[in-house]
């Protein structure tokens, strides 16, 4: 690996003699880069079906097999919920959806392709990532590769690799890159009079905008390669204007294969939490979503709790910017779901976590700044180019402008790690600038340990993402304060008829989150005493009374207790709530059956 010791700036032409490599050929830094993203991630390759790769794919009536290939995948969620429904997570990916559909045609439901697809994007996004640095970014050949080395490496892209429904990420930043390549290509990067780069290839710009356009359609983020594409333009002309201005000379030339290029940049619904909206009680469920603002702390000036709510909202979402950049800067605790109770609200202006929201705003203004200062001499296009691609890809995800389902979610880094690494990579270059043969090999050296700790931290990683119990347990053990890691562990261990430990683990929840609905509901199952199980059950209906898990459940046990009129009127609200709910139908036949009044189907009565 080598780290320039030279500096110099991003935005002057390059030639093919002012290049420097890595001492590696293109084919063999692209074999390395491949080797390494496939040992990280090779362990997936044995890995099943988990989480919300369950309900995206084996229970997802657009994907699942035998469902023809039809038309409602383009008017259907991400999880197989018509987008008008109120209970849809609004996640529109029809093109990642097709993904799946095609996995399973040609292979069936073997989560080994599913996997395997996943580790070969994630290869070719890698790939492509190298190739980008080296045309657009860097002048070194060597920061392009070593920049790759550490995206293909980098612990927080487990989920969004490892997680078959992290696909979406992806396929939707290998896309990005290919259309901001694109529309790089399409432009004419000779000094121009006009005010805007002419177009060299409309073909090109056309393939630029298809490719965003699929982007968009795989994930919902992709849509930032636009907006990318759009500023890093406006600093070009800027460059242009500016050069012609001093007199510079711009000779229209064809372009070198060394030749730089005045590049578009790119810029992911939320959690992207599938999980979220199928729970009855999905309002509830944020880690730093209250649903009622705190009582405001006596002060000697009256406060609207309305104006407290607002501040705390946002100078939490504020810190959690902060957070998503320690989580690139450190990825050392890591969990697959960041949600009820992961991250205690921000809840004053003492709380000393909004030092990190201030050290993070004066950060990102400096290197604003630089960058500004820095191109009005024709310099360090890197700094550009990596805030371009940290920011715009996490815009829709920050919760400032927009709610989003989700607190923290590691997949939904996958895109912005790319601006990351670019910055990291040029920081250890222009650190290399300042200090002396002994001061630089150890920066190497370090770099090249770090390197190993990801790539093992990755791998480790890849373990507990194998089985459902692996990672479930593993949520626990990472964020014991996490009420919604209890909840899941506490299902899977319910369904392995381990009830014990699962009651254990409800109980737990509950007392994290005493709202929890839907424990309330299972905890109800397991209990053997009818008094308890029916206090669970109106306590569930009292916090959601639409949840028809309860109302059939506490129909069934009215039932049992010959108080019939009650069951019937419960199990018709649960069909109500739940029209898919197929017990509930069998439950409410067999009792107005045994009342004689029976008829063919229970929806004629409702």
């Amino acid at each position: 690996m080598v780290v320039t010791t030279s500096a110099r700036g991003g935005g002057g032409d390059r030639t093919p003699s002012r290049r420097r490599g890595c001492g590696l050929a293109p084919a063999g830094a692209a074999a390395l880069l491949a080797g390494a993203s496939c040992l990280c991630y090779g362990r997936s390759l044995q890995g099943e079906f988990v989480h919300d790769d369950v309900w995206a794919i084996v229970n997802n009536p657009d994907v699942r097999p035998g469902a023809p290939l039809r038309w409602g995948i383009f008017t259907n969620d991400f999880w197989g919920k018509g987008m008008a429904e109120n209970t849809s997570h609004k996640s529109y990916r029809p093109l990642c959806v097709l993904t799946f559909k095609l996995n399973i045609f040609l292979t069936g439901m073997n989560p080994f392709y599913f996997h395997a697809v996943n580790i070969i994007l994630h290869c070719l996004v890698t790939l492509v990532l190298m190739y980008t640095c080296d045309k657009t970014v860097f002048k070194n050949r060597g920061l392009a590769f070593v920049t790759a080395l550490l995206f293909a490496v980098h612990p927080i892209h487990t989920e969004a690799v490892a997680g078959i429904v992290g696909r979406a990420d992806v396929l939707a930043c290998l896309l990005f890159l290919l259309a901001f390549l694109s529309y790089n290509r399409s432009l004419d990067q000779g000094c121009v009079g006009g005010s805007f780069p002419s177009t060299v290839s409309p073909f090109f710009l056309l393939l630029s905008l298809f490719l965003g356009t699929c982007a968009m359609l795989v994930k919902e983020t992709g849509i930032t390669v636009f907006g990318v594409c759009l500023v890093y333009d406006l600093f070009s002309l800027s460059n242009k204007q500016d050069k012609s201005s001093n007199g510079a000379l711009c000779p229209r030339s064809p372009q070198q294969p060394g030749s730089p290029q005045p590049s578009s940049l790119p810029g992911h619904p939320h959690r992207e939490n599938g999980k979220q909206q199928r729970f009855p009680h999905k309002g509830a469920w944020g880690g730093c979503h209250s649903p009622l603002p705190p009582e405001p702390k006596s002060s000697g000036f009256p406060v609207s709790p309305r104006a407290v709510w607002s501040m705390m909202r946002f100078l939490t979402y504020s810190y959690l910017l902060a957070f998503n950049v320690w989580l690139l800067l450190a990825p050392v605790t890591l969990c697959y779901d960041w949600q009820v109770g992961s991250i205690p609200l921000v809840e004053t202006i003492w709380d000393m976590r909004n030092l990190a929201t201030i050290f993070l705003a004066v950060v990102m203004a400096l290197l604003s700044l630089h960058c500004l200062a820095a191109f009005k001499r024709l310099e360090h296009k890197e700094v550009l180019v990596g805030l371009l691609f940290l920011v715009f890809p996490f815009i829709p995800a920050s919760n400032l402008f927009f709610r989003v389902g989700f607190v923290v979610a590691e997949r939904v880094l996958y895109m912005p790690s790319m601006g990351y690494c670019i910055l990291f990579v040029h920081g250890l270059s222009k650190l290399c600038t300042w200090l002396n043969r002994c001061g630089a090999t150890t920066l190497i050296v370090s770099t090249v340990l770090l390197l190993l700790l990801f790539s093992w931290k990755t791998v480790k990683q890849n373990e507990i993402w194998l089985s459902r119990e692996s990672l479930f347990r593993s949520g626990v053990q990472t964020l014991p304060h996490n009420a919604k890691v209890h909840y899941n562990y506490a299902n899977f261990l319910k369904d392995q008829g381990r009830n014990k430990e699962a009651i254990y683990h409800y109980r737990t929840a509950l007392k994290l989150y005493p709202r929890h609905a839907s424990a309330l509901n299972n905890l109800g199952t397991l209990t053997r005493d009818t008094a308890e199980a029916k206090m669970y059950y109106q306590r569930a209906l009292q916090l959601h009374p639409q949840h028809n898990r309860a109302l059939f459940n506490l129909g069934n046990l009215l039932k049992s207790q010959e108080k019939k009129e009650e069951a019937i009127t419960l199990l018709k609200d649960s069909i109500k709530y739940g029209p898919e709910f197929a017990d509930a139908y069998s439950s409410l036949a067999s009792l107005l059956a045994e009342q004689a009044h029976f008829i063919s189907t229970p929806l004629k009565m409702l």
